[in-house]
């Protein structure tokens, strides 16, 4: 434990080598446009290689570093075209790929987690992980009575590594800023500090796994794998695999990506009314296409408790909006703190402002692309858009932070799909109030 803190150095001094290689590219690709050169080929030329650094610096240093990467790959969507594309790849990398730990700290782990004996409990276990994510990783092995079993083991050091990396990035958020133009960096990497502490006991993954593969056993659309055991830092499971979302993004037909990504929103819209609980880590490495069409939900980490389903006022507000009731939505907006003390927001500040949000639940099918997401997102932060005051005005409260921070999430990977989507019918049949006069 004594070389913690010298390892903690060693990721503060690779994190901070981020912003300062955006700074210095972007002096060097000035002096380069002075001097003459191509200004859109040097921008790529930038852009990628800061893409490429992002990648080898937050995929080797996991913990938070990676979390963070992940976070940003759900939003790649809503970032303009020409910033974005050389990102892409580099993202989608982070959503499922990181340096795995040694043998020896795989059996470390093990010892500590399920005893020095935990060998008998398999009939074999594969020394070469099969993924390795943020803060644990996976290996393939038979339990002892012939299941295939998947065994996550989290790294050694990953509490030390999520809040040392989460500190760092909170205090260079504005200057890694320019990294991913056009999302908000800080309140996300605050988001992931609230959820820390849940994410690193595998006890609380397990159970929340539990609840959702009893709610989903046999359903037509989803599939959970069931919990075999579980310690603090490890936790076994059923292996069950199939196709990565990833790759029916990148390569998927125009019929399965419309597959895929309505039966990613049946799950999103489903699982606070079937299980009270809303799976909150939507990048695309945690969802597979399995051969049968089922979507395949990995990952319990991150969830928020929502006993009563999503929350009501929420879909109060879609109401309202769809209704054109602008009055009435703007009263609610207030009394659910949604309004700033001392705005002057009008009715039909409110109502402009959430229509595009209400746009694809006004058509029997909705095509989500990434053109749509990068018209919604310029226009709440185009300054010279009224959205933008608008939103100024608004405040969201913590409550809700993360159920919107998620389904947003979720939007991204639908528009990452460039697919087209029953949305109204899917959330008719789990919050059929919304469409009620």
């Amino acid at each position: 434990m004594t070389d913690i803190p010298r390892r903690t150095a060693a990721r503060t001094a690779k994190l901070a080598s981020l912003p300062l290689g955006v700074a210095g590219r972007a002096a060097a690709g000035w002096g380069r446009r002075l001097a003459g050169g191509d200004g859109e080929e040097i921008t790529a030329q930038m852009m990628a290689k800061s893409a490429e650094q992002l990648f080898a610096v937050l995929g080797e240093l996991k913990g938070g570093a990676m979390k963070f990467g992940q976070a940003l790959s759900v939003f790649e969507a809503a970032v303009p075209e020409e910033f974005a594309a050389p990102f892409r790849e580099s993202l989608v990398k982070l959503q499922s790929a990181a340096p795995p730990m040694p043998p020896r700290d795989v059996h470390r782990m093990l010892d500590e987690q399920f005893g020095r004996g935990w060998r008998r409990r398999f009939a074999e276990f594969d020394e070469t992980p099969a993924a390795a994510a943020s803060i644990g990783q996976v290996h393939r092995a038979v339990w002892h009575d012939g299941r295939e079993v998947a065994v996550k083991v989290q790294y050694p050091g990953a509490e030390q590594a999520l809040l040392s990396d989460l500190r760092q990035l909170s205090r260079m958020s504005r200057l890694m800023q320019p990294l991913v133009p056009g999302l908000e960096i800080k309140p996300l990497i605050s988001e992931l500090q609230d959820r820390m502490a849940e994410e690193l006991d595998y006890r609380d993954e397990a159970e929340y796994q539990r609840v959702f593969a009893a709610a989903y056993d046999g359903d037509e659309q989803v599939r959970v794998p069931k919990v075999v055991a579980s310690a603090p830092k490890a936790m076994v499971s059923e292996w069950v695999t199939g196709r990565k979302l990833s790759d029916v993004i990148a390569r998927g037909s125009q019929a399965e990506r419309d597959h895929a990504a309505t039966q990613l929103s049946e799950f999103h819209y489903s699982a606070p009314e079937r299980t009270g609980l809303l799976h909150s880590d939507p990048h695309p490495g945690n969802f597979q296409i399995l051969d049968d069409g089922r979507l395949m939900v990995l990952d319990y980490g991150a969830v928020a408790r929502l006993p009563d389903g999503m929350p009501r006022p929420l879909s109060e507000m879609v109401r309202l909006a769809l209704a054109d009731r602008p009055a009435d939505l703007l009263q609610l907006l207030r009394d659910e703190k949604f309004v700033r003390p001392g705005s002057e927001i009008t009715a039909g500040d409110a109502l402009a402002y959430l229509a595009p949000f209400t746009e694809p639940l006004r058509t029997e099918s909705f095509r989500f692309d990434r053109a749509w997401l990068q018209k919604q997102a310029g226009r709440v932060g185009d300054l010279r858009s009224p959205q933008f005051h608008t939103g100024r005005e608004l405040n969201l409260p913590p409550q809700y932070l993360l159920v919107h921070r998620v389904t947003m999430g979720t939007l991204g990977v639908l528009c990452q799909l460039d697919a087209d989507v029953p949305l109204r019918g899917i959330v008719a049949r789990w919050q059929p109030w919304i469409f009620e006069d």
